[in-house]
């Protein structure tokens, strides 16, 4: 029978990290900028202070999720091992220990033992890695995948702020690269949020309250240390 019903946890894995990796990109920098500029730079070092952003925040995004991701493969890639192990020592168990499972979402005792049997026969270390231990084949782990999806939208994130600071006057940098990321990123909450089926208005709302904060505090300490400089 062929499943006509469209989910969306599928894309759980890369739409996190992209949406991470684009959020980032674009608080981060429009904070960097923003401080740098509270601080009485000049547009030039503005600029060079956002691409080195650009550069660190893309470099150390991948590295992160990948590390991140990878501690989360391995974990999971050892208790496949141990599930792997336990059934060819005590497969008797390992099909007790399925049934009560189902015997828990409801199913009566028989018809428990039964689906077990079957699914066993079937692919037994699929069955306990799904219903014991939670791994599934649309939420494992992928550690490249998130790695570049959170690099790649992190550098067009940031590149956003520093397209900004390239076409506007210095004297209007403080209120173009603030009012430009707020919308920047209502626009990133609002599209992460459509395709992951969520409220597109909270959505909007939890990034832009959140990167206004970032930016704030940001600027504040660069007009801190320009004045006391």
């Amino acid at each position: 029978m062929r499943h006509i019903e469209r989910h969306r946890t599928h894309r759980i894995g890369w739409l996190r990290a992209a949406v991470l990796g684009a959020n980032d990109g674009i608080v981060s920098t429009a904070s960097l900028i923003l401080g740098v500029a509270a601080a009485g730079a000049t547009s030039k070092s503005i600029l060079i202070a956002g691409v080195a952003g650009l550069v660190a925040g893309a470099m150390s995004m991948a590295a992160g999720e990948y590390v991140s991701v990878s501690s989360q493969a391995d974990t999971e890639n050892a208790d496949l091992d141990k599930e792997r192990k336990e059934l060819a020592t005590d497969p008797k168990h390992e099909h007790e220990e399925l049934a009560a499972i189902y015997v828990g979402r409801g199913l009566d005792k028989k018809l428990a033992t039964e689906v077990a049997n079957q699914l066993m026969k079937h692919d037994a270390l699929g069955a306990h890695a799904r219903d014991e231990l939670g791994i599934s084949e649309t939420l494992t782990a992928r550690p490249v995948q998130a790695a570049l999806a959170s690099a790649g939208t992190f550098s067009v994130g940031a590149a956003l702020p520093l397209i900004v600071v390239l076409l506007v006057p210095a004297s209007a940098l403080m209120w173009a690269v603030s009012v430009s990321s707020l919308i920047f990123l209502a626009l990133l909450g609002s599209l992460s949020a459509r395709v992951g089926g969520a409220s597109v208005m909270i959505a909007a709302i939890r990034v832009t309250f959140w990167g206004a904060l970032a930016m704030a505090l940001t600027a504040g300490i660069g007009a801190l240390f320009g004045v006391t400089a």
